[in-house]
């Protein structure tokens, strides 16, 4: 009997959550124009007219049906992920559809991470040597984890704000680590390398329908399950990296860094602008770097084309730098990178602005 190699599961597993979404969004695009489920543009939004916001429900429905019929017994922490995604669904469509609090959606979100952290023991479980420090606590720990994925879930969510950026994003960082788990060790490890190919798989099929001008956006239900998603998937990076086999980094949580550094630095930057002009963090605005970059005249997928590039870019620079410096200078040398870049636009719209108030 012919037995199925582990690339051949994979890519079947990836073939199927790709042709799940992506023959459901015509569908869920059709219903959402009936029940009138879309987003209405405003002066916060980048879009012109009125766009479905429900193209999560295709990507949950691609991941969770490939999850289920390809993952093996040895994917224990299977059932706590999907746990977690079902509840990251539910806040998900919730307010996609009328909204919720903003508090009740971080208890969901706490609660669906707490499950993979504290029960699914998806944690980092040190240091891994940035600052001199190796091993911590177990409730360090778990804390250290929890707000780990909670960032980097809640960065997605807060650069889905241009058509194709946030899946554009999510398909190069979670086709990294999937590249990165396949190559790197046994079966176990090739479970991880499906769930990112999946996830991968999902936002290639979702692209299509979300390129300029979008047919659909993912809504906080995609979002947030690709940062939930790449929030576990960074934490098993970090964690297995001791581990590897084939390819093995230094100063691993600044890697980590490098490779989210979009979502990531974004976030910190706006939250810095946020809070030195005497606002809330959470106080919502048009700081990211792509409305920066959507003020200087460039479409949706030019902006989206330059931020993905340079993405890209900081993941080479990462991988070629990472053997040769250490995690805090490496640290300095990407803030100070993307600082300046960040500040480009800034820069031009001040110069233009001053020759137009002459």
């Amino acid at each position: 009997m012919y037995q199925i190699s582990s690339t051949e599961y994979i890519l079947l597993a990836a073939l199927t959550a790709f042709l799940v979404c992506l023959f459901s969004i015509p569908s869920i695009i059709r219903v959402s124009d009936m029940k009138h489920l879309y987003d209405e543009p405003n002066s916060r939004k980048a879009h012109k007219t009125n766009v479905p916001t429900l193209g999560g429900l295709a990507m949950f429905a691609g991941i969770m049906i490939a999850l289920t019929l390809f993952s093996e017994p040895v994917f224990t922490e299977r059932r706590f992920i999907t746990c977690a995604l079902i509840i990251v669904f539910f806040i998900g469509m919730k307010d996609d559809i009328i909204m919720i609090a903003p508090l009740k959606k971080m208890i969901g979100q706490l609660i669906a991470v707490m499950i993979v952290v504290i029960l699914g023991k998806v944690r980092l479980t040190g240091f891994y040597g940035f600052m001199g420090i190796h091993e911590v606590h177990d409730s360090i720990s778990i804390l250290l984890s929890i707000f780990t994925i909670l960032v980097i879930m809640n960065g997605f969510n807060l650069i889905d704000g241009i058509d194709g950026l946030a899946a554009s994003v999510g398909l190069v960082v979670s086709a990294f680590f999937g590249f990165w788990f396949f190559i790197n060790g046994p079966e176990y490890h090739k479970e991880w390398a499906m769930l990112a190919f999946l996830l991968a798989s999902v936002l290639l099929a979702f692209l299509y329908y979300n390129v300029t001008p979008a047919k659909i956006f993912m809504g906080d239900t995609g979002s947030l399950i690709t940062g939930l998603l790449l929030g576990i998937l960074t934490v098993k990076f970090i964690d297995e990296n001791p581990d590897a086999t084939r390819l093995q980094f230094n100063s691993m949580p600044v890697v980590a860094f490098g490779i989210l550094i979009v979502p990531l630095f974004d976030t910190l930057r706006v939250f810095t602008i946020r809070v030195l002009s005497g606002k809330s963090p959470l106080h919502p605005d048009k700081n990211h770097i792509h409305h920066r970059l959507l003020a200087l005249g460039m479409t949706h997928l030019k902006a989206t084309g330059i931020i993905v590039f340079a993405n890209i870019v900081i993941i080479g620079l990462v991988y070629l730098m990472q053997p040769f410096v250490n995690a805090i200078l490496m640290l300095i040398i990407l803030i100070s990178i993307c600082s300046f870049l960040c500040y480009i636009p800034s820069m031009i719209l001040k110069k233009r602005s001053s020759v137009n108030t002459q």
